[in-house]
C-alpha cells in the first residue's frame, strides 16, 4: 500500500469523507470550516487522484475501500462516521461491507448501488472513449459541468474543474472500469449502519430509482431530497449540506 494525500483536521470524533469521480480532496473545502469544528474531518485523494497522482490506481471499487481502510487503519482510528459521494458513495458501501462494525454512521451521497449508472448522462463506456479521444482536461471540465444546475457558471465550478484535472489519464479510465464492473445490490440489505442517503432531484448522474433502491433495501435508511440542485449538492447548497450531515451525525 502507497502513502495517500490526506487531510486530516479537528480534533472530535473522525469523520471519513471519500470523493467521487474526478474528485479529490479539496472539493471538501466549503465542508472543512464548518465540519472541523465538530469532527475530526479527514479526507483522502484516492490512488491516482488529486496529490495522490503518483499513488498506481486501482481499477476495483473493492481495492479503492480496502486502500482508504488502510490508510485509516495506518491513523489508529478504530470508529468513524463515513461519507462517500458519487464513485465515493460506492466506495464507502463497500468499506462496510468489509468493516463495517467500525462505521458508527453511513451516509451515501449522490449515488447508487450498481456502478454502471442506468439513465446517466452518457454510459461509462461513451466515458471511456470521450476521454482517450478529448483528454483529461476537456473530460474533467465537460464532466464537471454535469454537476451543477447552472453549469461552468456555478460558483464552485472551477474548483471541480481544477480538481479533475489533477487525475492522471490511467487513473480516470481505470476508475471507470470500476464503477462498470461493481454492483453492490446484494450488499444491501446486509448494511446495519444508520444510514443517510442525501440527493439532489436534477442529478444527472444517479436516478431517483438508484436512491430509492438504497433507502428501501438499507433497514435504517432514510432519503433527504435537496431540490433544485444536481450532483454536487455539498457544493450548490453548502449551508444547508454542512446543517443536515451535522443533524444526522450529531
Amino acid at each position: 500500500m502507497q502513502n495517500l494525500f490526506v487531510n486530516d483536521v479537528g480534533d472530535k470524533f473522525p469523520l471519513v469523507m471519500v470523493h467521487g469521480f474526478l474528485g479529490s480532496s479539496i472539493m471538501w473545502g466549503p465542508q472543512l470550516q464548518e465540519l472541523k469544528k465538530h469532527y475530526r474531518v479527514v479526507t483522502p485523494d484516492l490512488p491516482g487522484f488529486g496529490y495522490s497522482n503518483k499513488v498506481e490506481p486501482c481499477d476495483n471499487i473493492n481495492s479503492m475501500a480496502k486502500s482508504i481502510l488502510y490508510l485509516i487503519d495506518q491513523k489508529k482510528i478504530d470508529k468513524f462516521y463515513l461519507l462517500g459521494h458519487s464513485m465515493g458513495g460506492m466506495i464507502v458501501q463497500e468499506m462496510t461491507k468489509l468493516e463495517g462494525d467500525k462505521v458508527e454512521k453511513l451516509i451515501c451521497y449522490g449515488t447508487g448501488p450498481r456502478g454502471n449508472m442506468p439513465e446517466r448522462f452518457e454510459t461509462i463506456d461513451q466515458s471511456r472513449e470521450r476521454l482517450k479521444t478529448e483528454g483529461l482536461s476537456d473530460t474533467a471540465h465537460r464532466i464537471a459541468k454535469t454537476w451543477f444546475v447552472d453549469e461552468d457558471k456555478a460558483e464552485y465550478f472551477d474548483l471541480c474543474s481544477e480538481a479533475g484535472k489533477l487525475t492522471t489519464i490511467d487513473a480516470a479510465d481505470a476508475a471507470l472500469v470500476a464503477m462498470k464492473n461493481w454492483n453492490g445490490l446484494e450488499n444491501l440489505k446486509k448494511i446495519k449502519n444508520e444510514t443517510l442517503i442525501i440527493w439532489g432531484d436534477k442529478d444527472k448522474a444517479y436516478n431517483r430509482n438508484q436512491v430509492e433502491t438504497l433507502n428501501d433495501n438499507i433497514n435504517n435508511s432514510k432519503l433527504i431530497v435537496f431540490e433544485g440542485c444536481s450532483h454536487n449538492v455539498h457544493l450548490e447548497s453548502p449551508e444547508k449540506f454542512n446543517n443536515t450531515v451535522c443533524d444526522f451525525l450529531g
